[in-house]
């Protein structure tokens, strides 16, 4: 299992909207995406950074692996 590196959360949105997820709105301190395709959503705080836990939670809530989470970051 690939180590997650410590991530801002604008820089996990990034990643997420490279995977075909879209922002809806913004609710307080968390940022809402949705993915049309899975009819999945997903709610990202607004943190900095994000707690791995959290992310690792996220990732797995998308459908995706770590290592290919990672390789959405570059």
């Amino acid at each position: 299992m690939a180590r997650l590196p410590s991530l801002s959360a604008r820089e996990v949105v990034t990643a997420f909207r490279r995977a075909g997820f879209e922002s809806q709105r913004q609710t307080g301190s968390h940022i809402i995406l949705y993915s049309p395709v899975r009819h999945q959503a997903l709610s990202v705080p607004d943190h900095n950074p994000v707690r791995r836990g959290t992310l690792r939670a996220l990732i797995r809530l998308a459908g995706m692996s770590p290592e290919e989470f990672l390789a959405l970051l570059q």
